[in-house]
């Protein structure tokens, strides 16, 4: 592909981006697999200047709007204006770039050649923009998030405005040698490094594609942040337990427990979605673990077949669906997906799914609540809910505790410093996604007041 055109399909992919409720990883992959002649210097070139459209949309829409007069902006906008506050271009060198010719985008129109001239020589960030604009925050999130981070708003809010890092995971069902799978993944062209609090963690500066690599075909590695390995890790699996994955998704969490299990005992992962647990089947396979079942739930109500599995299971692990706010480094798109009232139908879901999981939960097993969200209402809101309700007596675990137990004991950090007996996980502090993790005990009849 020519500059020209990258440019334009940067403008195609951000234009359907706005419009097309999947989120912008899929749009890009779906657009690329109408274009197999682009090569992956062009599909790189195009994702970099898509992703940071997306990463500095309020900020490019807030020049044009409140310095350039445009009241209606559009992704041909933003790239214009990208160009010019990102790139310092000139406006005569943006003009160019629009030549309409060799694939490039149609020439400026004459509002648009306005907008450039006056934008010309300025900087992304501006001492004027109010709080929300400068850090790519919808305004309705910003007191939750001050509320939920203190003093730390700041520094976590500007941490979510950089690429995230590129984190892999070791399968410890098929090795347990980091140093192997850094040197054999090192000649086949991917640097990596080993994850500062995560023992069978790598991180590369860069990501890239994996999916042709040997070492992910023969399932040593996966694709996972390094806060979710550590999330997974804390729910502390062990050889021959029953362990239910409650939200299970495409499997990221249950592949780690499976192993840590040694394919002893059983993982039955759960999803209202078919799609996404046949995307888990997949990379089970792979990974060559034995000991996980599927099973697809009725997404209005309690499943009944699990009713005769209340009790059963020594750890349940609730990934819950959310906001996704942690993630906004890697999906930068989903800042612009939820609103108020989208956080309220999503905590009314968390505490549906905690009462319905929680029965699963045997006398001594463990419940681990996880979320990819800062927010409170989330998090700590959400769980402190849940012990004042459940009619099953569970009690806090301190997660310092559990993470000597498991991720320092296995070759780990030493835990971050907590307040209280939850994890939250930050970019800024810890160089993962956002998390929370929460561990709860079900007491036993021993435990319980006047036992004897």
């Amino acid at each position: 592909m020519t500059p020209g055109g990258r440019l334009s399909a940067a403008i195609e992919v951000l234009a359907e981006i706005d419009t097309d409720p999947r989120p912008a990883d899929r749009v890009l992959a779906a657009y690329w697999r109408t274009r197999r002649y682009a090569g992956s210097k062009d599909r790189n070139a195009v994702a970099d200047r898509v992703y940071g459209v997306l990463r500095r949309r309020t900020r490019l829409d807030w020049w044009i709007r409140a310095k350039a007069g445009w009241v209606s902006v559009g992704a041909r906008q933003r790239i214009i204006a990208d160009m010019l506050l990102t790139d310092s271009l000139s406006s005569e060198g943006v003009q160019a770039a629009f030549s309409g010719t060799d694939h490039a985008p149609e020439s400026l129109d004459a509002a648009e050649a306005e907008m450039a001239s006056a934008l010309d020589g300025a900087s992304l960030n501006a001492d004027d923009m109010p709080e929300a604009v400068r850090w790519e925050c919808p305004e309705w999130a910003v007191e939750p998030l001050k509320k939920a981070l203190g003093t730390g708003f700041p520094s976590t809010m500007a941490a979510m405005l950089e690429e995230a890092a590129f984190d892999l995971r070791l399968n410890t069902a098929k090795t347990a040698d980091r140093n192997a799978i850094v040197a054999k993944l090192g000649k086949a062209g991917l640097d990596v490094i080993a994850t500062p609090l995560s023992p069978i963690g790598l991180r590369s500066a860069a990501r890239r594609p994996v999916d042709g690599l040997a070492a992910f075909k023969a399932g040593e590695i996966e694709v996972q942040d390094e806060g979710a390995q550590i999330a997974a890790m804390l729910a502390d699996a062990r050889p021959g337990m029953q362990i239910a994955d409650y939200c299970a998704g495409a499997g990221g969490k249950t592949l780690v427990m499976a192993a840590d299990m040694k394919n002893k005992g059983r993982v039955l992962a759960c999803d209202t979605s078919e799609g996404r647990l046949e995307r888990s089947a997949v990379r089970t396979k792979r990974a060559g673990l034995h000991n996980v079942e599927r099973r697809v739930l009725d997404p209005e109500r309690a499943d009944r077949r699990l009713k005769r599995l209340a009790g059963r299971f020594d750890r349940v692990m609730v990934d819950a669906p959310c906001t996704g706010l942690g993630t906004w480094r890697r999906n930068p798109d989903a800042r612009w997906r939820y609103g108020p009232d989208d956080l309220a139908e999503m905590t009314a879901l968390q505490d549906r799914i905690l009462d319905r999981a929680s029965r699963l939960t045997s006398p001594g097993g463990r419940l681990i609540y996880v979320t990819c969200s800062l927010f409170r209402e989330e998090n700590e809101d959400r769980i402190e809910a849940f012990l004042s309700r459940s009619p099953i007596p569970f009690q806090p675990l301190d997660v310092t505790s559990v993470w000597a137990e498991t991720v320092e004991r296995r070759g780990g950090a030493p835990c971050p410093e907590t307040d209280g007996p939850w994890l939250r996980l930050t970019p800024d502090k810890h160089g993962t996604d956002g998390f929370f993790v929460a561990i709860l005990e079900r007491e036993t009849e021993a435990d319980q007041p006047g036992a004897s």
